[in-house]
């Protein structure tokens, strides 16, 4: 196959995938974010891999892009990037607890955990996930190939119609941005 061919044959794998989206599911999961931020809640994003690089990009947008124009962000901290602390944490207690450890001391309830994993059985995302409940925050995934052991465990998540990480991610970062428009305008409505 050429380049051309094989790019746009990814392209339109990607729009059918799109377009099988489960946007009830979507909706609960921006409903759930409406309330943390009317409550002022602090949104906790983790992920492994790809899904970490994503967990970075989702706090930006929900702290910075959503606040362009002189708006409110999200109180928004991604796990994933404060590096003493994870490597610490998977040095000295394990690699499972390097999300579950730092969220135990952060996490109240009433915030919010978004827990992104491609195969949504990620041993430390599930981890984070169960901690979470314990201290009573809402849990969220966004999740791939069917939603794994995660979908059993949070309280919503999107779960992206995909056995292949490239679209998942893909999509996820597509979901962030999405609700970081959404957030914009829910703030403004023309």
């Amino acid at each position: 196959m050429d380049r051309q061919g094989f790019s746009k044959q990814y392209f339109q794998s990607l729009c059918v995938v799109l377009q099988h989206l489960p946007l009830d599911d979507w909706e609960r999961v921006l409903r759930r974010l409406e309330t943390a931020f009317i409550q002022q809640q602090t949104v906790f994003i983790i992920g492994n891999g790809g899904s970490a690089a994503t967990a970075s990009h989702m706090m930006n947008d929900l702290m910075l892009g959503v606040a362009q124009g002189g708006k409110r962000g999200f109180r928004a901290i991604a796990l994933t990037d404060n590096m003493p602390v994870l490597t610490a944490t998977a040095n000295d207690l394990s690699y499972r607890d390097i999300f579950s450890t730092p969220l135990r001391t952060l996490g109240r309830a009433g915030d919010v955990l978004i827990a992104i994993s491609g195969s949504g059985n990620s041993p430390n995302v599930i981890e984070a996930v169960h901690v979470a409940r314990e201290v009573g925050m809402t849990t969220i995934g966004f999740l791939g190939m069917g939603g794994g052991k995660l979908k059993a465990v949070v309280d919503e998540s999107i779960i992206v119609p995909s056995h292949d990480y490239g679209p998942i991610e893909d999509i996820h970062l597509i979901l962030d941005h999405v609700m970081m428009a959404y957030f914009k305008r829910w703030q403004s409505p023309e």
